[in-house]
């Protein structure tokens, strides 16, 4: 039997993502565009599929009507049959009146999904965090230690777990032997003082010992799980996703005046992780996707991210319209209008003498003459009317209604 065959993945895709309004106020978290025809959720399948596991479960609760869409259209995978599918698991109140309570009270509730699957890992991850990851040599790490429960952890600079992030203790076989949930003072690296080390929200436990994990009263695993079973002395183990993650991809380089493609382990790609947590986090990822060398790429051919693909024509630039430094999916059409350094997603239109800048625009957006955007994010289906500004006066933006976060960002509702 190989090692896929032995485990099954859950991926928790129920959150309400409340600080992500108004992007969430239609969608769960996980069904959130990214990279202008990706879906949040669509990174964490990648992995999956691209690592060989292909037994997976998403366990859906908050506005879960688009995200089942998406999966059903874009996700369908050979037969249950042959061991490989992915369903999606909508909050059915199993176990008395009470929906989802928390990550670990979402697997609890659907435990009877791993009896009789000859299942002997159960991989937890997360619907809504960028990042490469090849989760086979996270279950091989997971074998070698021995251990109940692996967690896979990354660096991160205090101020952005502050609050919001698990933060870990690891002894120097890389042991767990404290761990904090969204601490208000997070202890930091005793070689990197402005860092501490983070849970990503990926585990792998063994069956039993989820099993045993579950009988601990709480809801969820960073609050209450995890501290409980240090309590009764678990073996459990850290990742150093930084170091033991490894992915390999082509990239082209120059050497002696040729380009040429080359396979290198691509290094930024391999430790790159982000929460997406709050808007300024969702717009500074997509952000950096423009970039002409980005930190993640998506242009892997060996780490493919898959996604639903509306059949749509290629985009045209026509009467002088131009974009630069910007991605522009299928079906868009420029006409006449300038995009820089923005994303463009499937089906937005941007007419005559309209400029966009350092933007994120959803499908099917409409962008009249002479419209002026900077620093937005344009939900679908928007009609932004001729000669609008958005992003360049803050009260004027508030006074329409539209939300504008920490750092300056626009965010146009659906429809507004």
């Amino acid at each position: 039997m190989k090692t896929s065959d032995s485990v099954l993945v859950m991926i928790m895709a129920g959150g309400a993502g409340e600080r992500l309004q108004p992007l969430t106020r239609g969608r769960s978290k996980g069904a959130v565009p990214f990279g202008g025809k990706f879906r949040l959720v669509d990174l964490t399948l990648s992995n999956c599929i691209n690592s060989g596991l292909r037994r997976i479960f998403v366990l859906t609760q908050y506005l879960s009507e688009s995200l089942n869409r998406h999966i059903q259209e874009g996700w369908a995978i050979s037969s249950a049959g042959l061991g490989d599918y992915i369903y999606c698991i909508p909050a059915q109140q199993k176990h008395g009146s009470a929906w989802y309570l928390g990550t670990a009270d979402a697997v609890r509730q659907n435990l009877d999904l791993v009896g009789g699957r000859n299942v002997e890992h159960v991989v937890i991850l997360s619907s809504d965090h960028v990042y490469k990851m090849n989760y086979l040599q996270l279950v091989a790490y997971h074998k070698f230690k021995k251990a109940d429960l692996t967690i896979s952890a990354v660096r991160v600079r205090k101020e952005r777990a502050t609050g919001r992030l698990g933060t870990l203790e690891v002894d120097q076989d890389h042991r767990l032997i404290g761990f904090e949930e969204k601490s208000a003072q997070p202890k930091t690296l005793a070689d990197a003082a402005e860092y501490v080390l983070a849970s990503m929200g990926v585990y792998i436990f063994k069956v039993a010992a989820l099993l045993q994990a579950l009988e601990i009263k709480g809801h969820d695993f960073g609050r209450d799980i995890i501290p409980g079973m240090l309590g009764r002395q678990e073996d459990i183990f850290v990742y150093d996703y930084e170091k033991e993650n490894k992915i390999e991809d082509f990239e082209m380089r120059v050497k002696d005046g040729i380009r040429e493609k080359v396979l290198v382990e691509k290094t930024s790609d391999s430790s790159y992780w982000k929460d997406v947590g709050s808007i300024d986090t969702y717009y500074e990822v997509n952000m950096a996707l423009v970039a002409v060398d980005p930190p993640f790429s998506l242009y892997g051919e060996r780490w493919p991210f898959r996604t639903y693909q509306r059949p749509m024509p290629p985009s045209k630039c026509i009467l002088g319209g131009r974009a630069s430094d910007s991605i522009v999916c299928d079906g868009c059409l420029i006409s006449g209008g300038t995009i820089r350094d923005s994303i463009l997603s499937p089906g937005v239109i941007v007419e005559r003498g309209a400029l966009v800048e350092q933007s994120v625009i959803f499908d099917d957006v409409i962008i009249e003459p002479g419209v002026r955007l900077r620093r937005a994010i344009i939900d679908k289906r928007t009609t932004i009317r001729a000669g609008t500004s958005i992003g360049y006066d803050p009260e004027e933006d508030r006074g329409r209604g539209y939300m504008i976060s920490d750092n300056g960002i626009v965010v146009v509702p659906e429809l507004a």
